[in-house]
């Protein structure tokens, strides 16, 4: 297990934490919208993309220093899809020639950006070892979109969604719970829900909004603009959003520090239990749960 850079990286490193055994190579610095709302990453740096030789060379850097221990690779920062197809598939190439045990290539894209590129590059990209897409879907409703300044609409969102499974490379959506506030929770969850059945993603991962002090959202908060979600209020609108799924083969992970309860399964089989589960989560009192903005950071 690895998951550590291991030359030289700009700013704080932000990866899935299903990458947590990934060897991590910053192909792009930043992210090239960087304006959503409740977000507050990449604020300390500029984004552009790195130059082709720079990435080669801390490849194989890391074959230098970890050879055969490398399985899986994750290229930061935000959205590396938006790099030229033709430098993407050198990256690729050189991983499979540097790395024999490779099992897995993954990295960040977003819909925007995504759907920038023809559907047969996003298969020639399958075809030289791109694994997987991480993608911030975050909601399928177009009001919460617009008000977050995600830089998509849903109708993107469900191109791109379609673009990448066209291409059979694995395609992992983020939903962010309490992103529509307390106003438009009921919206932001079905609406959600109906997208990701049109899309039908390999992977489904929660992850549920904490207020990050120097992201514009949090003034929205103090000046009462936006209503935080607490506990009891988020578990249902993730059941709202599990009960409106339907008709899709997904693996579903709340594998993440923010959300208020850990619940893992695979639809459809497990949706009864999971919807069980969160009617358990549901009965208990609040004192078993965080303060809504206990992670306020």
């Amino acid at each position: 297990m690895i998951g550590v850079m291991f030359i030289k990286y700009e700013g704080t490193i932000y990866r899935p934490p299903s990458e947590f055994d990934s060897l991590i190579i910053q192909a792009t610095v930043g992210c090239p919208h960087n304006k959503c709302k409740f977000c507050n990453m990449y604020k300390d740096r500029k984004f552009r993309i790195k130059p082709l030789e720079d990435i080669i060379k801390d490849l194989k850097t890391g074959k230098t220093r970890h050879g055969r221990e490398v399985e899986n690779i994750f290229f930061s920062d935000g959205n590396t899809i938006l790099m030229k197809t033709k430098d993407l598939l050198k990256l690729l190439h050189c991983c499979n020639e540097l790395f024999p045990e490779l099992k897995r290539i993954t990295m960040y894209g977003s819909a925007q950006y995504i759907i920038l590129k023809d559907p047969n590059e996003l298969i020639k990209l399958k075809e030289a070892g791109l694994t997987r897409i991480h993608c911030g879907m975050e909601s399928g409703d177009d009001n919460v979109l617009r008000f977050m300044n995600k830089g998509f609409t849903r109708k993107e969102m469900l191109e791109a969604g379609k673009l990448i499974k066209k291409a059979d490379i694995e395609l992992s959506l983020y939903y962010i719970v309490g992103l529509g506030g307390a106003g438009l929770s009921k919206n932001h969850a079905i609406n959600s829900g109906t997208l990701i059945n049109k899309i039908n993603p390999d992977f489904i991962r929660l992850r549920t909004l904490i207020l990050f002090k120097d992201a514009p959202l949090y003034e929205l908060y103090k000046e009462n603009k936006f209503q935080l979600l607490g506990p009891h209020k988020a578990l249902e609108e993730t059941k709202l959003f599990v009960e409106t799924l339907n008709n899709i083969d997904s693996h579903f992970f709340s594998d993440h520090i923010s959300n208020y309860y850990r619940i893992n399964g695979k639809f459809p089989e497990d949706k009864k239990r999971i919807m069980e589960r969160l009617d358990y989560a549901l009965s208990l009192d609040s004192s078993n749960f965080r303060s809504p903005t206990s992670g306020t950071l």
